[in-house]
């Protein structure tokens, strides 16, 4: 780095601690309260390390030890860690969803940073939300700050299949409701499907997102890739907390890494490694944070381009997230597909993607595939914006089958008299940010007992929701805007003719435009799902899908940048 490297005395912190006032040493007399002395501050940069563990999140259970490790590496390094805890967010325990509270951690996070006498910050996070939760708040913040992934878990087992995360969930109960495994069986999937700490081993939106952290630079070269219970991340861990020391004296702050290239290269990747649908509302968010604006015209153009060629599960057809580690990780497979990156893009290391990357090699190429046999020739959004669906399933025209709600649908799908066929189109609406409310992951609509019994496993379904990122299947997603404040959903009828056609990017109703304004127009009031706390909030500020799903007020371009706090 060729920037003038700051002095102690321009430290933030040295605001609280430095001066000769009476403030200052009450700082000062309350952090000798807690055992601390001045040697541990003076003249170091102190650094948060935000810890989003709890003893509900199973994909953070590890980070209980793994803070030490951190905090081992910025004492290495000459800081002062200190460790404050935020919202932690565990995808299939919050209700109703997490996504409701994505924003939340964002705010968490910003006003953490900013209120407190740090100078630098560690993002300890991985399970689905938190990843563009803390990057969204820490951005915002503007401090040095380094994102510290969770790590996917180890493989699945069960009679020596190998299972992966969400997707062996969703298949084999399919095969339980059609008859064709026991009970016995799926308490035994139950148990060996995950088997230790650390997200889901699929490329779901956890790893989908980790994998996005890195590629706009804000992780340590290789860190996505790294499994949770490997000795390897207790090591990069404790690099993490090296490096952030550094990047305080550096003056490295989020602005000068996540540029419009580094958001061009994170779209690149999650295409190449075969996306969750939820990287498209995050990343969107997550750039309007850092002042660049990113669109769905964006993932579109890019998915053309770039092909699919991780071979992970959903969007794969054979590996796992531990296998991918195995096979290079994430910087053999920027290498491999290096001609469709900024390579000039800079990186929380201070080093660019190029040096990043420079001599990564591929292990398998049937894990990281060649760019001249990739898994799907397009990138993983061009199949619908989802996961791969059967072929025959990318035109489509079918009648329309409608749920208001998911209490309906989950109760219609099982009844034996329910008039559907492997041709209708299931609809579920009034779920997406207002709806939901929160945009729960309600997306991959469970296909009607009848059909699975006579063997169909995939349908058309749209919705407004969104859906797991280990999910699969022919599931048009994000219907924006919503249904549930007027948006087209809201004028289907069950019997509507659907025309659905990928290759020309259409989706369609079969009803004169008369026919729909009338429909409109009788269209009845919805009463908010919230009156009052945080959901009010959220009602009354959340955008749209297409836009990121961020609260209008906490944009880059929304108002004057927060100044620092006054020190009376």
């Amino acid at each position: 780095m060729t920037t003038r490297r700051k002095s102690p005395e321009d430290l933030r912190s040295y605001r609280w601690f430095g001066p000769d006032d009476l403030r200052a040493f009450g700082h000062r007399s309350r952090a000798m309260q807690m055992g601390y002395g001045h040697e541990d501050w003076a003249g170091k940069p102190i650094i948060a390390i935000i810890n989003t563990w709890s003893d509900l999140n199973q994909c953070h259970s590890h980070f209980k030890q793994r803070v030490d490790d951190v905090k081992r590496g910025v004492l290495q390094a000459g800081g002062f860690p200190l460790e404050l805890p935020a919202i932690s967010l565990s995808e299939p325990i919050v209700k109703p969803t997490t996504m409701l509270y994505r924003n939340f951690l964002a705010m968490e996070t910003e006003e953490l940073i900013r209120s407190h006498p740090v100078d630098g910050v560690v993002l300890m996070g991985g399970c689905d939300k938190t990843t563009p939760g803390l990057l969204m708040g820490a951005t915002s913040a503007g401090l040095p700050a380094i994102f510290l992934p969770a790590g996917p878990m180890l493989r699945g087992n069960w009679h020596g299949k190998v299972l992966g995360s969400g997707s062996d969930s969703w298949k084999y109960w399919d095969e339980r409701r059609a008859g064709t495994i026991t009970e016995r069986d799926w308490l035994d999937i139950e148990a060996g499907i995950a088997r230790s700490h650390g997200t889901c081993m699929t490329m779901g939106t956890a790893s989908t997102m980790t994998a996005i952290a890195e590629a706009i630079g804000m992780t340590l070269p290789g860190a996505s890739s790294i499994p949770a219970p490997d000795a390897n991340h207790m090591r990069m861990s404790a690099a993490a907390g090296r490096r952030v020391v550094e990047m305080v004296w550096e003056d490295l702050t989020p602005d000068r890494i996540q540029t419009r290239d580094a958001y061009e290269n994170a779209i690149a990747v999650a295409m190449a490694m075969g996306c969750s649908t939820n990287a498209v509302i995050h990343v969107i968010a997550m750039a309007r944070r850092a002042g660049t604006p990113i669109g769905l015209e964006d993932f579109d153009r890019v998915s053309r381009k770039v092909p699919v060629i991780a071979n992970v599960r959903p969007s794969g057809t054979t590996y796992l997230m531990e296998d991918f580690y195995y096979a290079g990780g994430i910087l053999a497979l920027m290498n491999r597909m290096r001609g469709h990156l900024h390579l000039d893009a800079l990186t929380v290391g201070g080093t660019t993607v190029a040096q990043n990357i420079e001599g990564a090699k591929v292990f398998n190429d049937d894990v990281i595939r060649p760019m001249d046999n990739p898994i799907y020739a397009e990138g993983a959004l061009a199949l619908l914006k989802g996961n791969a669906c059967e072929p025959r399933l990318l035109k489509h025209t079918g009648p329309a089958i409608v749920f208001d709600d998911y209490l309906s649908i989950k109760k219609a799908v099982d009844r034996e008299d329910l008039d559907v066929t492997p041709d209708h189109v299931m609809i579920l609406r009034n779920a997406g940010p207002h709806g939901g409310p929160g945009m729960p992951e309600w997306g991959m609509l469970p296909i009607p007992t009848k059909l699975v019994k006579q063997g169909v496993r995939d349908m058309i379904r749209i919705s407004d929701a969104r859906m797991s990122g280990t999910s699969y299947g022919a599931c048009v997603l994000h219907v924006s805007p919503e249904s549930f404040i007027g948006g087209p959903l809201a004028l289907v009828k069950t019997g509507d003719m659907i025309e659905l056609d990928v290759p020309a990017r259409t989706i369609n109703m079969k009803v004169s435009d008369a026919e729909l304004a009338k429909r409109r127009a009788a269209l009845p009031q919805q009463k908010p799902r919230y009156e009052r706390g945080f959901g009010l909030m959220f009602t009354k500020h959340v955008r749209q899908a297409h836009e990121g799903c961020d609260f209008d007020f906490l944009e880059t371009s929304h108002g004057a940048p927060v100044p620092e706090p006054e020190i009376y």
